[in-house]
């Protein structure tokens, strides 16, 4: 039996929900298709289980592709403010935490629930779970292979997400649809992850772990630059926290690091003034400006320095202490990979699709959406209003069958 639709939606996820609401409430007929059993598993797990859903900050500038501009016009259509009037008309209540980063008062499930309104609002038509095995083009549209049949549709959306987080269901499959269809894809890697070091080089601070301090990041260079102050965690493999997960978007294998961990103080020249003002040992000045654990690693390698009083200590081997812990370098091994990464970077290369509708360029009624296509927000809501914009600039350019 085959069943006809406007569009279908493949991908249940904050985009592909998002779209299917949208487009059903134009009045389309719409189809939303995922193979998980769990709807939108990303937006539940997100933030905590409060989903920062958006961040009221959100410009272009807080986004990575290889197209940079892509995104400026669905950003641009579709604001936090947008999202946030959806929530308000669903009575979901919500606060700000920092930097912009807007969370439900109460659970993500909130997010979950008013999308699934939405969509039941659109007599959004949804198959869970159901596997897609096979997409082609036909007189026309599509006709596509389900577990539930075949399946006919003038327009199809790819809302199938990235690699990250297999465990919930991530596969690559919008990726090999992307390259059926003639499309390019932009190497993909972990984005917003731990980074990782070689066993012997961390040895020294593995038992830092636990440790968490404000510290400011830097990777990358050219056009390609990261730099974030934000929370720096140090784990028993690397290093996590925002601070790093922010950074490894722009960090690239084999590359260097730099690190300032005391971005709040000039080291130099607060131990220079201690060395004429105090009595105390080394170890204890150090432990004002710098958490204590983090001092006494820093000098358990230099432990007649740690233990001498300040002002027996040189002025050269107190600046060259403060330029270690605020010019810190090191090579990253790698990453914790798509298991700990909240984001895939890379995608399908969005010069070959519309930036006004997300339609491709090379099969008409093809549209991309969200984090298979290779926009990359930064941590903090970015990602998840890509989703909602994306999905709204595709979602109003789908057009129902002639009746």
């Amino acid at each position: 039996m085959t069943t006809a639709f406007d569009a279908v939606v493949i991908g249940a996820g904050a985009a592909g929900l998002h779209c299917a609401g949208i487009a059903g409430q134009r009045g389309l007929k719409v189809l939303l298709i995922d193979h998980a059993a769990k709807v939108a598993e990303k937006i539940r797990i997100s933030g905590g289980g409060r989903c920062n859903f958006t961040n009221r900050d959100t410009t272009p500038a807080q986004f990575l592709s290889a197209n940079r501009h892509f995104c400026r016009s669905a950003l641009a259509r579709y604001t936090p403010a947008d999202f946030i009037a959806l929530l308000q008309r669903h009575r979901i209540g919500w606060h700000e935490k920092h930097k912009g980063q807007l969370f439900c008062d109460k659970s993500s499930e909130d997010i979950i629930a008013t999308l699934l309104r939405e969509c039941e609002q659109g007599g959004v038509t949804r198959w869970q779970p159901c596997a897609v095995g096979a997409l082609r083009t036909s007189a026309d549209g599509f006709e596509l292979d389900t577990d539930r049949g075949m399946v006919r549709s003038a327009q199809v959306v790819i809302a199938t997400g990235g690699l990250s987080i297999p465990k919930i269901g991530a596969t690559d499959f919008g990726y090999r649809l992307a390259r059926q269809f003639g499309h390019s894809v932009i190497e993909t890697r972990p984005a917003l992850v731990p980074l990782t070091f070689d066993p012997v080089t961390w040895a020294p601070f593995a038992a830092l772990a636990g440790l968490s301090l404000e510290a400011h990041i830097e990777c990358g260079g050219g056009k390609v630059h990261g730099a974030f102050t934000e929370d720096l965690l140090f784990t028993h493999r690397g290093l996590s926290g925002p601070a790093v997960l922010q950074a490894s978007s722009y960090w690239a294998e084999g590359t260097p690091i730099r690190l300032d961990l005391a971005p709040a103080h000039d080291l130099a020249a607060a131990l220079v003034q201690a060395k004429a003002t105090s009595q105390r040992k080394l170890a204890n000045e150090l432990a004002e400006l710098v958490p204590r654990r983090l001092a006494t690693a820093w000098l358990t390698d230099a432990p007649d320095l740690a233990e001498r009083a300040m002002p027996e200590q040189r002025d050269r081997d107190l600046a060259q202490l403060a330029r270690r812990l605020q010019h810190w370098e090191l090579k990253p091994q790698g990453t914790e990979g798509y298991r700990k990464a909240e984001v895939t970077a890379g995608g399908v290369n969005t010069r070959e699709l519309s930036s006004q509708t997300m339609e491709s360029q090379r099969q008409r009624g093809l549209h991309f959406i969200g984090e298979v296509v290779d926009v990359t927000g930064w941590l903090g809501g970015y990602n998840f209003q890509w989703a909602w914009a994306s999905a709204a600039a595709c979602a109003g350019a789908l057009r129902p069958l002639p009746t």
